[in-house]
């Protein structure tokens, strides 16, 4: 497992939002199906079914951010503008074989903001543009081959 590079205001929102689902959302999860269990037979009732689905896609959100947060590195966000490529930046590159353009957050998809694709520092892509700088050109294997990019703006 790598460890999960998130920026401070993340990992508070993430460790916010763990402390609410273990508390706070279990409780209320408990409570739908305790009142759908009172409803009656369970093998019909539509209530009961649902509050367990809830139940169990929330408890797999906190197994997520357990497991997030259990190894994490706090990045600092560096309030100069970046000349290399890091987590927490955003990327604009163009695609050599048909000169398309796209900008990418590098990170962690919790960290997404705006209309951004996120980017993981541990994609074949990520791994190739990081540390590099403004008109670096790189290239990596993709399932459909070699593609290769320039990097044409860092912030």
């Amino acid at each position: 497992m790598t460890q999960t590079q998130l920026t401070k205001e993340t990992y508070d929102r993430l460790a916010s939002e763990l402390e609410d689902l273990t508390t706070r959302g279990r409780i209320e999860i408990a409570k739908q199906i305790e009142a759908a269990r009172a409803l009656g037979d369970l093998s019909e009732n539509g209530d009961y079914h649902a509050a367990k689905d809830a139940q169990g896609k929330m408890e797999a959100r906190v197994r997520q951010l357990q497991a997030m947060l259990e190894d994490v590195e706090i990045v600092e966000k560096n309030p100069k503008k970046p000349t290399k490529v890091g987590v927490g930046t955003v990327v604009s590159i163009r695609y050599e074989d048909d000169g398309e353009e796209e900008s990418y957050f590098v990170g962690s998809i919790e960290e997404k903001r705006d209309d951004l694709t996120v980017l993981s520092p541990n994609s074949p892509l990520g791994k190739v543009l990081l540390d590099r700088s403004t008109n670096d050109r790189v290239s990596y294997m993709a399932p459909n081959g070699e593609i290769k990019v320039v990097i044409l703006n860092i912030e």
